[in-house]
């Protein structure tokens, strides 16, 4: 059988009910506190409150091959466990990332057998299931549809991006969310009680403010919480006190865990906050986003030119300054780099922010890329080509314009908005192309709805997000 991690077999009891050895002090102090049973799970109450999915699928003793997807310590693999436990299955665990196809081969052996001795499919525990590739994923795919075993894998990332296809159209996927703060406090406060696997030995006492410094600190995750709690305390023990301050706290842990990953789901999870707050016109909560991608080290380039994009997209012509700005902080910001960078990207959010908005560039541009894309292929009028006969020279007029076609066959694509500065820009240039200002047009739809309507074969395509460039 396949050995990891210093000898320990695929196989060894790892169930959450284990004996706590004398040495305790020698495990982390988030292992030994581990739950024991779904009540003393934190936060997850869409999944294991009663009536819940996962509560129903243990109260009938059924455990689904499932992907339990959520960020680091909410209690992936605790629940794992206790579904395993709960319903008196052998439990097989294996990482992703050490293992190898010779280890898949060797659980996937030990599954069958333990089915056929006991009768009951184990669960077969992968942690970061995301880490196998295609050949390792599809290994397990025949045990799963004979089962041969329950094949329960977490990930961090999305599984829907990450998981074949195959093997997930065979799994139920359950969503984990990062733990309130208060869900958290019950926990330290737990862990600083509890004698036998906690820190109750060392009798200490720590204010609800402590807590909640703790808890704060710790981005929704449980197990940094007790990390950091583990280290204020035996500061406190070492030093002789007996209550934890805050001030150990935060020399013990001096900054927030900032959940966040450039190349995953929060990069463009939060891209889309901002864009989404900025489009809304709500300034604190897009000054807040920007202040999320830039404690996670975020590429300001990437940051300013989603900028430069929602300056013509979002603001366009209501504002037509915007983009001068947005272009003018994308330079700044390159140029004088981090920290400063923050003020130059925190002044253009706030002005883009605060804008009139009006999208009638980018409806227009994707309306006249609808029309070419179905067939709409006019040829160039012959008094517009090079050296064309016909042409009109619109300086030449006293106004700077004159009347011609531009289009063998005339279309509308441009619908001003009514925000801004654009039903000003529409009048000032005299859009008479079908000899009337759009501006006055009190049959445009677009009046009503600052310039989003457009004929139904020209709409917007559904399903575009941001943060995908």
């Amino acid at each position: 059988m396949a050995d990891l991690d210093g000898g320990r077999t695929l196989w060894d009891d790892l169930s959450p009910g284990r004996d706590v050895s004398a040495s305790k002090w020698e495990t982390p102090l988030a292992e030994r506190m581990r739950p024991r049973m779904l009540e003393e799970m934190a936060g997850q109450a869409h999944l294991i409150s009663k009536g819940a999915p996962l509560s129903r699928a243990v109260t009938s003793g059924h455990v689904p091959s499932c992907i339990l997807y959520g960020p680091p310590g909410v209690g992936k693999t605790t629940i794992a466990r206790l579904m395993a436990s709960m319903t008196e299955r052998d439990f097989l665990e294996i990482n992703a990332v050490s293992a190898n196809i010779a280890a898949l081969r060797d659980l996937v052996a030990e599954a069958k057998h333990l089915k056929n001795m006991s009768g009951r499919t184990p669960v077969a525990f992968v942690d970061e299931i995301y880490h196998f590739n295609r050949q390792q994923q599809n290994a397990l795919l025949p045990s799963v549809e004979r089962g041969d075993l329950v094949l329960m894998g977490t990930t961090t990332e999305n599984p829907w991006f990450e998981i074949n296809k195959t093997l997930l159209s065979r799994m139920i996927v359950y969503e984990l969310r990062p733990l309130k703060a208060e869900d958290i406090t019950v926990v330290l406060e737990r862990a600083l009680a509890d004698r036998e696997r906690g820190l109750g030995e060392l009798e200490l006492s720590a204010s609800p403010e402590t807590f909640m410094e703790i808890a704060l600190g710790a981005g929704g995750d449980a197990r940094q919480a007790l990390t950091r709690l583990e280290l204020a305390a035996l500061a406190t023990a070492t030093g002789g006190g007996r209550v934890i301050e805050i001030e150990t706290v935060r020399k013990a842990a001096p900054k927030a865990l900032q959940r966040y990953d450039r190349d995953q789901d929060d990069h463009h999870r939060i891209i889309s906050a901002l864009i989404k707050s900025m489009r809304g016109s709500d300034p604190d909560a897009a000054v807040y986003w920007l202040g999320r991608l830039v404690a996670g080290g975020e590429d300001i380039r990437f940051v300013a030119r989603r900028l430069v994009v929602f300056a013509a997209e979002d603001v366009g012509l209501a504002d037509p300054r915007a983009i001068s700005v947005a272009a003018s902080a994308a330079y700044a910001s390159d140029m004088v780099g981090l920290p400063e960078a923050r003020i130059i990207l925190s002044e253009a959010v706030i002005y883009l922010s605060m804008a009139p908005k009006s999208n009638s560039a980018y409806l227009a541009i994707d309306a006249a890329l609808s029309a070419i894309e179905k067939g709409d292929m006019q040829e160039v009028p012959l008094h517009l080509r090079p050296g064309g006969e016909g042409y009109k020279y619109p300086h030449d007029s006293p106004g700077h314009w004159v009347a011609q076609k531009y289009m063998d066959e005339q279309r509308k694509f441009y619908f001003p908005g009514v925000l801004g500065e654009e039903p000003e820009i529409a009048r000032r240039h005299a859009l008479q192309g079908d000899g009337d200002d759009p501006s006055d047009d009190k049959d445009d739809p677009s009046r009503d709805t600052g310039g989003q309507s457009l004929p139904k074969d020209q709409g917007r395509k559904d399903g575009r997000q941001e943060g995908a460039h």
